[in-house]
């Protein structure tokens, strides 16, 4: 069981000071069947931010197509990625190392603090260990005041929008709520930018061969939603551009693209597939790909770029790929989350 974790600085935990700091990552299905995977997209496709119609059409198409169909390849997926020593996806053990990390940096004064207790725990949006239960356990333990830290740098209605959401369903139940503060998006903050370029350099000297092109594959969504005032292309536009000068490249060098769609309906461009495809056939022999857009690595980035893409560039005349990890649970990505954590603690702590 996730059980969050209480660091006392004097010994004498009072329950009315007590802060929560929760990090939240998108989800994963608990196993790789087809029925564990079934559940976990119902309730990810169930959600009006990330499907924002959700009318007759749609629940249709979900309950006698998607849910039919889908579980079982994406389970196939899953299992070319699975932690068998954990019985658990990557995601779900990267972000639980995140928290222990920050758990740790918490203890060690990395967020100086006169309360006697930071508690420190980790949830996943759709899925397990729940948004709700964490939150449930955490006004248990005599957290007042609660900070969510949902981990997309660049902001979107159907990731960061739907955290909130969830948390202000679980606060409506509550006669005395805590309060909440949520970390904002930060797609342009200098440590994270620099937390980036320094993990790209170190994992890029670590190939046998040099990049033609490096691709910013960023998870998309479908074109209306940008249309309708959502900010996520433009604040990933502009990670890439301070990425690119972080990094001393052109754009002849390093391209934005976006990965992920499903459906029929024209979603961000340009497209991640088609780009790699076409790169190959190009003449480009040598390809890395970052996605700044995850905090860590999941099937997004370890089977649909490290595997999928990556077939494709070769089946197209590639020669080199390479996927390069997310932050994770490094130190470069764990100093940009005690920055966030203690930016955004001022005042309470």
């Amino acid at each position: 069981m996730n059980r969050p974790e209480i660091f006392v600085r004097d010994g004498t935990a009072s329950q009315s000071s007590r802060i929560g700091v929760v990090i939240v990552n998108l989800g994963t299905p608990d196993a790789t069947d087809a029925g564990s995977v079934r559940r976990y997209l119902r309730e990810f496709l169930s959600d009006s931010r990330v499907i924002e119609n959700q009318g007759l059409v749609w629940k249709f198409i979900l309950n006698a197509i998607i849910l039919t169909r889908r579980p079982r390849a994406k389970g196939l997926d899953y299992e070319k990625i699975w932690n068998r020593d954990k019985n658990e996806s990557p995601l779900k053990t990267i972000t639980r190392a995140q928290a222990g990390k920050l758990r740790a940096a918490v203890e060690q004064g990395a967020v100086p603090s006169a309360v006697p207790g930071i508690v420190v725990d980790w949830a996943m949006r759709y899925g397990n260990p729940s948004l709700e239960s964490r939150l449930e356990a955490l006004v248990k333990l005599g957290c007042e005041r609660i900070l969510l830290v949902p981990l997309y740098p660049q902001y979107a209605a159907a990731t960061t929008a739907t955290v909130c959401d969830a948390a202000f369903v679980t606060l409506a139940k509550l006669r005395f709520q805590p309060t909440l503060r949520v970390v904002p998006p930060y797609y342009d903050d200098p440590v994270y930018i620099d937390a980036l370029a320094v993990s790209i350099e170190t994992e890029l000297k670590k190939l046998p061969f040099v990049p033609d092109m490096i691709l910013a594959s960023f998870h998309g969504i479908p074109k209306s939603y940008a249309d309708e005032g959502d900010p996520y292309p433009e604040q990933c536009k502009e990670t890439a551009r301070l990425l690119r000068a972080r990094l001393k490249l052109d754009e002849s060098r390093f391209m934005l693209t976006f990965q992920s769609r499903f459906g029929r309906a024209e979603w961000l461009q340009p497209y991640t597939d088609i780009t790699v495809k076409q790169l190959a056939a190009s003449g480009v022999k040598n390809l890395a790909v970052v996605t700044p857009g995850f905090a860590a690595d999941c099937l997004e980035t370890l089977e649909e770029i490290a595997v999928e893409n990556g077939d494709f560039f070769k089946q197209a005349g590639g020669v080199n790929f390479a996927a390069i990890p997310c932050l994770n649970d490094s130190e470069p990505g764990m100093e940009l989350l005690v920055h966030l954590v203690r930016r955004e603690l001022q005042g309470w702590v």
